[in-house]
């Protein structure tokens, strides 16, 4: 397939027009637009990691499992860790990204630089070819117009020539009728305006053929400098294309190449955090469940006996109990200063307690 450049299709038959090289200025706006708004997109993705990367970072020193122990503690810990690595990773990325944004934006810029040049260039150019087109065409004019003036006095010439001609016949048939006095006046005064007005006539036609030779001169000149100017701008238009040309492939590959490389990027990323979280999953795999609840038994185990079951106790048997046998302590006695209670008895001399059985219940004897 053959393939098309701008120096073979943007030319027209107007010789002051520029429509094929504003067509090509037009389409290169466009890309630089393009350019600032691929430029614009990518700020704004890594804006968005960059916030995504701080507030994953900031979620990383939240508390998590604090309380836990043993394999779980071990794995909620390296799952935190690696959500701290995923979001340094991530703001390693925005980092990237606007790396590539700068490059894209140097490269915009001299893409401009470049073509400013070519564009001031190839103006004065085009005013120098309107300018010089307009003074040949004024110049066209003037030269028809001395040409017709010139062929007009000519005209005048050859009417008063052959006006004389005809004076002499009129003469030569009226010579009869008129004395010779009277005939050489009349032959004298005709030769005299006719002498008169034929140098007149001839001064006309020999001014107007000078000033159409001149201006036929100017016109000719130019004719020329506008080809001379033609053939500069038809090589400057030649080589302008060719440079702009280039400039187009070169913007539309880097282009093609900055967004490869973002998301190269980005699949980079995703290889790379994948990779940490099978750092958490090897560590959930060596979570053991069994060894875990083990782990929480031997630390905090509080004995392997449960409680006896608790027996009732007749108040008043335990009562009449105590008064046979003293109570063996079931604590060890308290700190005291003091002497320790009397136990309770029946000695002599003292006080005899009733139970319910006794049919002296509600009595007290001393």
């Amino acid at each position: 397939m053959k393939h098309l450049h701008f120096k073979d299709n943007f030319w027209n038959n107007d010789l002051t027009s520029t429509a094929g090289y504003d067509a090509i200025i037009q389409y290169h706006n466009e890309g630089k637009r393009t350019c600032k708004e691929v430029e614009d997109f990518l700020k704004a993705r890594a804006g968005i990691e960059e916030k995504y990367a701080k507030d994953l970072l900031g979620l990383s020193k939240k508390v998590c499992g604090h309380s836990e122990m043993n394999t779980l503690k071990r794995s909620l810990d390296i799952f935190k860790l690696q959500m701290e690595n995923v979001s340094l990773a991530h703001l390693q990325l925005a980092q990237s990204m606007r790396e590539e944004v700068k490059k894209l934006e140097e490269f915009r810029e001299r893409q401009k630089e470049a073509r400013k040049k070519i564009e001031q260039h190839m103006d004065a150019l085009h005013k120098q070819k309107v300018s010089q087109f307009k003074k040949t065409l004024d110049s066209k004019k003037t030269y028809e117009q001395k040409c017709r003036d010139k062929e007009e006095a000519d005209q005048n010439v050859y009417r008063n020539t052959n006006n004389s001609k005809n004076i002499e016949k009129v003469v030569s048939t009226r010579f009869n009728t008129f004395t010779p006095f009277i005939l050489i006046c009349m032959l004298l005064t005709c030769i005299a305006g006719l002498t008169n007005l034929l140098f007149k006539f001839n001064a006309k036609a020999q001014q107007a053929k000078l000033n159409s030779e001149e201006a036929d001169r100017s016109y000719q000149q130019n004719v020329s400098t506008l080809g001379n100017i033609r053939d500069e701008w038809l090589k400057e238009h030649m080589n302008a294309c060719e440079i702009l040309e280039k400039q187009a492939i070169e913007r539309i590959n880097f282009v093609r190449n900055t967004v490869w490389t973002h998301l190269n990027l980005l699949s980079q990323q995703c290889v790379t955090s994948d990779e940490l979280y099978e750092e958490v999953r090897k560590s959930l795999e060596q979570c053991n469940i069994q060894e875990d609840i083990d782990h929480f038994v031997n630390l905090r185990r509080t004995g392997d006996k449960p409680p006896g079951a608790l027996v009732y106790e007749n108040f008043y048997s335990g009562q009449r109990a105590s008064l046979a046998t003293p109570l063996a302590p079931q604590m060890p006695p308290p700190v005291n200063r003091r002497e320790a209670l009397p136990v309770p008895g029946s000695p002599s001399g003292g006080p005899i307690y009733s139970t319910v059985q006794d049919t002296e219940y509600s009595v007290v004897r001393h």
